[in-house]
């Protein structure tokens, strides 16, 4: 049987996003194989879900596993923070929003773009194939410097310099086309205990690339202020995050929707006649189950934050 992806925080993601009433509409703002989606779906029978997600191909697997459920399930093949910053008028506004910023097993095991440093394949780490640069063209194009410092800005990798001039080096010699390729230029570049540390030593590379590929942290803002926006006063929005830099974003994101008066300290009298926005339900980062993490280890690193709106913002 071909390995299926294993939503994390499955349980605590009911508890907190679960519909109140019948008729409830729940996005998923980041489906993959719909993991969260056939879940709730088949746990509240009057629950609507809509999905999306940008990568066609494993929206097809998403779709088969769904299809017994028919009109009750909508797919739109597209990024999230588009469809939140042009919602369909002709749909209800979401009572849910679950946006779970993990990488599908899907893209590591069976995309073949270059995702894991565990296959040799193509380094492309694009989550749409159509549009952008690959991560084989991103390292080719840049320096030695603007490699070094995306490493460190989007993997905090502390052997960024290092790394940096590896793959400065070998990239004279020829394109670094392939994972297996990039990972033994990593592994070659780092100090002996790191290389045989607990974490492979290419981990972070590949997380920084992948990040910088897909624009994972510079959409995640809008993707939060669309999704905040569209959603129905009194609903729920959950942000499944999987390492600090996001789970940074998000945590400081709805801290700002949390607050009163945005006035600087300095002034006495609050003259902005600002409103919360939502009510942290989670005021930290809920992880994963000690029995969950040993079933399923890469969700040690999962963070469930969840808030209700409380308004619409003027």
């Amino acid at each position: 049987m071909e390995a299926v992806h294993t939503p994390v925080l499955l349980e605590e993601t009911v508890q907190y996003l679960g519909p109140r009433k019948d008729g409830e509409l729940l996005v998923d703002a980041s489906q993959g194989e719909g993991g969260h989606s056939l879940e709730f779906l088949s746990r509240f029978p009057e629950l609507r879900v809509i999905g999306l997600d940008a990568d066609p191909a494993i929206q097809e697997i998403a779709r088969e596993r769904l299809k017994g459920f028919g009109d009750r399930v909508q797919l739109y093949n597209c990024w999230s923070h588009a469809f939140f910053a042009e919602y369909p008028s002709e749909l209800k506004r979401p009572d849910t929003i679950l946006i779970d910023l993990g990488v599908s097993l899907f893209h590591y095991e069976k995309g073949g773009r270059g995702f894991s440093f565990r296959y040799d394949e193509p380094l492309d780490m694009r989550i749409d194939t159509s549009t952008g640069l690959s991560a084989g063209e991103l390292v080719s194009r840049l320096s030695e410097k603007d490699l070094a410092d995306l490493l460190y800005k989007n993997a905090e990798e502390r052997y960024s310099r290092r790394i940096a001039k590896a793959i400065a080096e070998a990239k004279a010699g020829g394109a670094i086309a392939s994972s297996a390729v990039l990972s033994e230029i990593v592994e070659r570049a780092v100090p002996p205990a790191y290389r045989h540390g607990p974490v492979h030593p290419a981990t972070k590379t590949f997380q920084a690339l992948r990040i910088a590929v897909n624009g994972e942290l510079s959409k995640l803002p809008d993707l939060l202020e669309g999704a905040l926006r569209v959603l129905e006063p009194g609903g729920r929005l959950g942000v499944i995050s999987f390492h600090s830099l996001e789970d940074r974003i998000v945590k400081n994101f709805f801290r700002e929707k949390n607050k009163d008066c945005i006035c600087p300290p300095e002034e006495p009298i609050c003259r902005c006649g600002g409103q919360r926005v939502v009510t942290l339900l989670s005021r930290k980062g809920i992880p994963p189950r000690e029995e969950e993490i040993r079933m399923n280890p890469p969700s040690r690193s999962a963070r469930l934050r969840v808030a209700e709106k409380i308004l619409d913002e003027v």
